[in-house]
């Protein structure tokens, strides 16, 4: 009986002996950092892996996070250089680079960066006025990054960005500066519509300029082809003039034959609507002959009408 006590007396033993061995088996997770004491005393940071604690004299004091974090504070009272008072909230990104100086080097890491964010934030836009601070947001962004940044230096925190999450003017400002965009706007409107008419304008009178320099190239065009024309028709008549002059002068007509050509003319000079016509003395000889002429035969016929009568 003595032997199966001790047996369990050592088998209890080793099970106490193993949870505690267990307990104290630390395993750090990635991008972690645990910071140890040993009797109240910084000992040492444990990065990711394996590690043991001794019972009773160590413990775990905080638990790190390295990776990058943000936080959002709430918007702040600020005023400008020109008496505006706004509302802005900002968001910091920050990471711990240095777990012990984090844990030791400031009570409340987060309500510091809230309050250094705070108050770097006033003496800013304390500088800038209201224009400037609407317009500006890298600038302010640039400068409380920078020193957010050497602040938090001392606490093992690296500060990598800082936005301006919102900027809310009083409502009275608000309402002057969307009367104003919509004047601008308006303004941009006017213009534009103004710069289209008068592009506008232009085309038409562009293409109106245009339709009339093809319209005058085409009315020359036109007149040089009818000139042409002209040209070549009496060019042909003169042609067909000399030919018969020439076919006349082969043929060698006689005199009488000449004033009968001459007597045709003047009788087709005659059908026209001339009021004065001069005539050569050739052809008035020709003329009173066949006046002659013709008073003999109207004599013979009257002489020829009487005999038949009686």
């Amino acid at each position: 009986m003595a032997t199966i006590a001790t047996i369990a007396g050592w088998i209890v033993l080793a099970l106490i002996v193993l949870v505690i061995i267990a307990k104290n088996i630390v395993i750090v997770p990635q991008a972690h950092a645990y910071i140890i004491e040993r009797l109240g005393t910084y000992q040492g940071t444990w990065n990711t892996g394996l590690h043991v604690k001794i019972p009773l004299f160590e413990r775990i004091v905080r638990k790190v996070t390295l990776k990058e974090q943000v936080v959002d504070f709430e918007p702040q009272p600020v005023i400008t250089k020109d008496n505006v008072t706004m509302q802005i909230d900002t968001v910091v990104y920050f990471q711990i680079t240095d777990p012990k100086l984090y844990t030791y080097g400031i009570e409340n890491p987060m309500a510091a960066i809230e309050n250094l964010t705070a108050t770097t934030l006033r003496n800013i836009i304390g500088d800038l006025e209201l224009d400037q601070t609407l317009t500006s947001r890298d600038i302010i962004n640039t400068k409380m990054r920078a020193i957010l940044d050497e602040a938090t230096d001392p606490w093992g925190i690296k500060v990598g960005r800082v936005e301006l999450k919102n900027i809310i003017p009083p409502t009275a400002i608000r309402e002057s500066m969307e009367k104003q965009m919509k004047a601008e706007r308006d303004r941009r409107e006017a213009i534009l519509t103004a710069e289209g008419e008068k592009q506008s304008k232009i085309l038409v009178a562009e293409g109106e300029k245009e339709s009339m320099v093809l319209r005058a190239e085409a009315t020359r065009l036109a007149k040089i082809k009818e000139a042409e024309g002209e040209a070549e028709a009496l060019l042909t008549v003169q042609k067909a003039l000399a030919d018969s002059i020439q076919m006349l002068n082969d043929a060698a007509p006689t005199d009488p034959i000449i004033r009968l050509k001459a007597l045709e003319a003047f009788s087709k000079a005659a059908d026209g609507k001339a009021t004065k016509i001069i005539i050569p003395s050739e052809i008035q000889g020709l003329a009173g002959l066949a006046a002659g002429l013709k008073e003999v035969i109207t004599s013979d016929q009257i002489q020829e009408d009487k005999k038949i009568n009686r």
